[in-house]
């Protein structure tokens, strides 16, 4: 009897060093694999063009651009200031000194810089597509492969994406989750700078890119930055 309890107690042991060594393998392969399965993904969203992402422009109702009278050019706030913009999302405006990393296109609520930052962005010629917190997971995941794939030459690769949140402005109008600002300067023949704001209700690269071609990243205050 004491023999066969000794060999039941060391198959069980077996079985059990079995299983935790297969988990472990799984788990290995599978912390192995995803970063290699994002790098893939990642790789084929690069030759997408940003126009194959989210419905097209005619189905994301979309407003008129706005013509918001801009200011602010070179007025550089010192870090933490409150800035209170006249227009929400900002089109243009005071800013912080420092702008958002150039090389970095797409922002989370968690590692998002201060709007002032994304402000002076705006300054040389980039797009932002801003998107409201609340938005949902699977659109928020169409927005972070546009800002890996291919964008308008008209953009020069000048574009951001990062969250809104309700406490960072005046509402937006009913409906609309989604907007596209830009600062342009006076390359197309206007005698004063405007801001420019689109609200879209869907994710629409088809959209983006209509708005990066009517203001191209040349058409900023200071396009040579960035």
């Amino acid at each position: 009897m004491i023999e066969k309890m000794q060999r039941d107690q060391a198959r069980t042991d077996r079985n059990r060093t079995i299983l935790i060594v297969v988990a472990s393998i799984v788990v290995g392969l599978a912390i192995i694999a995803y970063p290699a399965i994002r790098l893939i993904q990642d790789s084929r969203t690069k030759n997408q063009a940003v126009t194959e992402l989210g419905v097209a422009a005619s189905a994301a109702s979309c407003d008129t651009p706005t013509n918001d009278e801009a200011g602010g050019t070179q007025d550089h706030k010192p870090d933490g200031t409150v800035i209170n913009y006249s227009v929400s999302p900002p089109s243009s405006g005071s800013h912080y000194a420092v702008w958002a990393p150039f090389n970095k296109k797409f922002y989370t609520l968690d590692d998002r810089p201060p709007i002032p930052n994304l402000v002076h962005n705006l300054e040389h010629g980039y797009t932002i597509l801003w998107y409201k917190e609340s938005l949902p997971k699977d659109q928020i995941d169409q927005i972070e492969k546009m800002s890996k794939a291919k964008l308008p030459d008209s953009s020069s690769g000048k574009f951001i994406a990062a969250p809104f949140r309700e406490t960072d402005g005046k509402p937006w109008p009913d409906g609309k989750s989604i907007a596209f600002s830009h600062w342009s300067g006076n390359a197309q023949g206007q005698d004063k700078a405007f801001g420019h704001r689109q609200f879209c209700g869907s994710v629409s690269g088809d959209a983006l890119k209509q708005f990066m071609d009517k203001y191209p990243s040349t058409d900023a205050q200071e396009p040579a930055g960035g």
